[in-house]
């Protein structure tokens, strides 16, 4: 039902979006879904949810999986194409639901909070001699970084499709790699 609804919202306005068009979709009845969640806010909410642990964890393996003193641009790059592959679910995430509910703008607040804690961590990792202040201004500059490629990428703006998506999503890393160490990109 989750996959079902996120399909929908990824491709119709959030207010365009019944239960019963959830239902539909998900091959149930309306009153299944009211079972299940009070209404499609809810919906859209958990959908949210679900993506937002999946990108933390995503990241969260990057991290862990990133080898101490090496540029951040390679795991940048592999969250950017995930996004890419999980492209109805950030549409949802970064896009259609922005202003939706007071719920949704939470939990959007602390998956970005969750998010900057581990590019934090990466941050470490790729740069092991940085004061904690500069960590967390890097790492916010690569979450920054994130969101907007997140979001040309699943709108499919201009600069996207000008560059194409391997073009874009090295550009990103190169981008990345300036902004966690803009000296050693020079």
């Amino acid at each position: 039902m989750i996959e079902a609804a996120t399909e929908l919202f990824a491709t119709q306005s959030p207010d365009e979006v019944t239960v019963a068009d959830i239902a539909a979709r998900a091959e149930m009845t309306s009153a299944a879904v009211y079972y299940h969640f009070s209404s499609k806010d809810k919906v859209l909410v958990e959908g949210m949810r679900v993506f937002a642990t999946a990108l933390r964890e995503q990241l969260h393996a990057l991290t862990q999986a990133h080898a101490p003193g090496t540029p951040v641009g390679p795991a940048v790059t592999a969250l950017v194409a995930w996004l890419g592959e999980h492209r109805s679910a950030a549409t949802v995430f970064f896009t259609s639901s922005a202003g939706m509910s007071q719920e949704a703008e939470a939990l959007r607040h602390e998956s970005r909070t969750q998010l900057l804690e581990e590019l934090v961590r990466l941050t470490r990792k790729a740069r092991e001699s940085t004061s904690d202040a500069e960590a967390a201004v890097v790492a916010l500059g690569l979450l920054s970084l994130l969101e907007t490629a997140a979001i040309s990428q699943v709108r499919g703006d201009d600069v996207y499709r000008s560059l194409g998506h391997r073009s874009f999503v090295r550009e990103v890393g190169r981008l990345a790699e300036r902004i966690a160490d803009p000296a050693a990109a020079e």
